[in-house]
């Protein structure tokens, strides 16, 4: 039986993935500036296969951000006043299509009470069983 993901491994490739599709990158030209197969950054970016450190650097410079931008808010780093951060399920849903969806639809209402409506609406979608 196959081991789950290292959750910092899915944390970065999540980043990846996510930091990619804004960027409008596929993984095909991603792969090929990196000199690798598209099925091995499918892999990176769930978590399944570790990303090396030069090829860290190299994706981030590929992806024009420094390589702590993978790490941010990744699960078990500390904030100075010792508490862990809040839970990484932003990036998590923003690098679901379904998430990225909703955020661009979302962000274009411009009425205040439609919008604050939409969120209330959704709060008590996700408190039903």
């Amino acid at each position: 039986m196959a081991e789950s993901p290292n959750p910092v491994d899915r944390h970065v490739g999540i980043r990846v993935r996510m930091r990619r599709q804004e960027l409008g990158v596929s993984q095909s030209h991603l792969s090929g500036k990196l000199g690798i197969t598209f099925q091995q950054v499918q892999k990176y970016e769930k978590g399944t296969n570790r990303i090396g450190s030069s090829r860290l650097q190299h994706i981030a410079n590929i992806l024009n951000v420094p390589v702590s931008f993978f790490f941010e808010d990744a699960p078990g780093q500390f904030k100075a006043s010792g508490k862990a951060p809040s839970s990484a399920f932003v990036d998590e849903f923003l690098a679901d299509d379904d998430g990225r969806a909703l955020v661009r639809a979302f962000v274009r209402i411009r009425n205040d009470k439609v919008r604050h409506t939409i969120v209330e609406l959704v709060k008590h979608i996700a408190e039903r069983p």
